[in-house]
């Protein structure tokens, strides 16, 4: 079966409620390709490995977290971005990129594809509002900070780095993929055991420890590889489309 591009593009900005973001780059549809998609490729970062990978399945459209033409990027299409851009239109693949939108989903988003598969109980948004990005909640039984890292890390199949402080054990806990390690402050407010996110920088690790909350850094990449891949797979369940998720390793 197919969708046209444009039936396509409707129903995903809908499903996750685009308009309601005020966000570093533009959702939806980015680049257009060929009216008619029956093989869908899904990933998490637009990059040339992902795209040259559309390709050989013969995408029609590609489905990613991470899409192009940021907030106070390079505007000029020369370089890797013409390669880019240059291979998706020769190809005709319609490129799809959702960011915030596919973090904050309440089933199928990146924060809560990841609580589903750690086990983590969601109580709420870190923040108040219908589509927070960041979680609150809770592990189905208390464990140590270390066992929680090793816990996550089998999980996701990479070590993460944890800053323990002290040996508090975590049943409560807050988590935001990707780059969210200044949400650690609001996570400490909330009164949690412990923050996951994907990133770690300098000043993280003082904050944890003034503040007397475990730190665990899981991967940008790593913590969001599952928002893109259960939309797509949404997508095709519903329109009876081939789809293939393809992760492209990336260790940061």
């Amino acid at each position: 079966m197919t969708i046209s591009n444009a039936e396509f593009a409707n129903e995903l900005d809908n499903l996750l409620r685009i308009a309601e973001f005020n966000d570093y780059c533009p959702n939806g549809l980015q680049v257009e390709g060929k009216e008619q998609i029956r093989c869908l490729v899904s990933g998490v970062t637009a990059s040339q490995a992902l795209i040259d990978a559309a390709i050989q399945k013969g995408a029609d459209a590609l489905l990613v977290h991470h899409g192009f033409f940021w907030r106070g990027e390079e505007p000029r299409v020369v370089g890797m971005k013409r390669r880019r851009l240059a291979a998706l239109l020769r190809h005709d693949i319609n490129l799809f990129a959702y960011h915030l939108p596919l973090d904050a989903h309440p089933t199928l988003g990146n924060n809560a594809q990841l609580a589903e598969r750690l086990g983590f109980i969601s109580e709420g948004g870190m923040e108040s509002g219908p589509l927070p990005v960041g979680n609150v909640g809770r592990l189905a039984e208390p464990l140590s900070a270390e066992a929680l890292a090793e816990h996550v890390g089998r999980q996701l199949g990479r070590p993460v780095l944890l800053e323990a402080v002290g040996d508090k054990p975590v049943s409560r806990i807050a988590w935001c993929t990707g780059g969210a390690q200044s949400y650690i402050e609001k996570a400490a407010a909330l009164g949690v055991d412990a923050y996951l996110t994907g990133e770690v920088s300098e000043p993280t690790i003082h904050v944890a420890r003034e503040l007397g909350i475990h730190f665990i850094a899981a991967g940008h990449h790593a913590t969001e590889r599952y928002g893109a891949k259960a939309v797509g797979e949404y997508m095709a369940r519903r329109h009876g489309l081939e789809h293939h998720f393809i992760d492209i390793d990336n260790p940061a």
